[in-house]
């Protein structure tokens, strides 16, 4: 049984539809890429997989359970979070305020100080920063802030949405190298990311979405030999 599972989910917005007939797999463990274009439907899925969007048809299985028809707060409860493209922090709270909200599920707030100092520890730049308000910080601290913030939830699956977007490249690396630390400590990653390089280095397979289908899908050192991935995402 896959850890998550999607079966031929179709998603509209209003009268236009935006996913056809996606099927996809995730096993536990793994770190999966989803690679497309701006407007392929990437976060429309992963939007749809927290239950912020309902499919008009298909199903949503996590650890065996349907989750398609249920609200984001029992989704997160179960152990899927998402990290929101954009970071949506608040800006006027200090950063240990920031990742204390990701916490607010029964499951995850009764271990949030334990958890706060693992978070911590895996983001020592936060520990430096904790008192800090998150306007304050830098693009690269405040998505670091907004991955602890998830990470506080306790996700069994985390998605990401575009965590590197408009950072410099010192600071993208920074943000590849703490998902690979988040992986390597057991949690399963559903990463959406344009920096297809990156995101498939440290994957172990890929999906590409083209116009809300699933054009291509492999091994991630697959997809990184492909020559349309080469040509199209790679500009080789």
């Amino acid at each position: 049984m896959p850890f998550l599972e999607l079966k031929n989910i179709d998603v509209f917005y209003g009268d236009v539809q935006v996913v056809f007939d996606l099927s996809l797999k995730v096993e536990e463990g793994e770190v999966v890429s989803i690679i497309g274009s701006n407007g392929a439907g990437k976060s429309t899925l992963l939007k749809t997989i927290s239950g912020l969007m309902t499919p008009a048809r298909g199903e949503i299985l996590f650890e065996g359970f349907p989750t398609h028809d249920q609200p984001p707060e029992k989704i997160v409860e179960r152990g899927i979070v998402q990290v929101p493209e954009g970071r949506r922090l608040f800006t006027l709270m200090t950063v240990k305020d920031n990742l204390i909200v990701g916490a607010y599920n029964s499951r995850a707030n009764r271990q949030k100080e334990k958890t706060l100092q693992e978070v911590l520890g895996l983001l020592p730049r936060l520990k430096e920063r904790e008192s800090q308000l998150a306007m304050t910080l830098s693009g690269g601290e405040q998505q670091m802030v907004a991955i602890g913030r998830g990470l506080m939830a306790r996700p069994k699956l985390l998605m990401l949405d575009e965590p590197s977007l408009g950072l410099a490249p010192i600071l993208i690396r920074d943000i590849f190298e703490t998902v690979r630390k988040i992986a390597d400590q057991g949690t399963t990653v559903l990463l959406v990311e344009q920096d297809v390089k990156n995101s498939l280095g440290l994957s172990d397979r890929g999906y590409v979405l083209e116009h809300g289908r699933i054009a291509m899908e492999g091994t991630a050192k697959e997809l990184l030999q492909d020559p349309h991935i080469k040509t199209a995402y790679l500009g080789i």
